[in-house]
């Protein structure tokens, strides 16, 4: 049965895995977010005329690398949960955009967000967001924003780049 906010099943003759993206170990469903690999017929052999795209994509065993970050459920539903050369690299730690986005919108005042990494001399990456504010309520502040996160999310997440709000998120 398909779940809402998932991608589905894999359809047949097609297999898939989920590797760590620190370990590289293998994932079982359940057990968290990793990189979604599949291998099947319908897979690209590689990159036309392009053996280094091919080798960077398509490991040695055949399994594509997606370049996706996904979970897989108990009953083996995907859902896609961001992008790994989106992923901000704090500390050390890899910080998904897609999770503070979606914990942003939830905040009183807030209409849409984005969140990028931005370049910083200690940490490597901080995150930043960019705020469209909710047009019946102008009052959220980045002040409020702030303490609203730092309820939320780890320390390595919080908009140590700042926040800055805007009239609209391209899409």
């Amino acid at each position: 049965q398909f779940v809402a906010g998932s991608c589905g099943k894999l359809v047949p003759n097609t297999t898939c895995k989920l590797v760590h993206l620190e370990t590289g170990d293998v994932l079982a469903p359940g057990d968290g977010e990793g990189e979604l690999c599949i291998k099947g017929p319908q897979v690209m052999k590689g990159y036309f005329n392009n053996p280094e795209a091919t080798a960077s994509t398509i490991d040695d065993e055949g399994w594509l690398h997606t370049g996706d970050v996904a979970r897989v459920n108990e009953d083996g539903n995907c859902f896609i949960v961001d992008r790994i050369k989106e992923l901000i690299k704090v500390k050390g730690f890899q910080v998904a955009p897609a999770e503070l986005e979606d914990v942003l919108r939830e905040c009183p005042g807030v209409a849409d967000a984005a969140v990028i990494g931005v370049p910083d001399s200690k940490a490597g990456e901080v995150p930043r967001a960019y705020i469209v504010k909710d047009t019946s309520n102008h009052s959220v502040t980045a002040e409020e924003l702030q303490k609203f996160m730092a309820e939320r999310v780890a320390a390595h997440k919080q908009l140590v780049g700042g926040v800055v709000f805007v009239e609209v998120i391209p899409k």
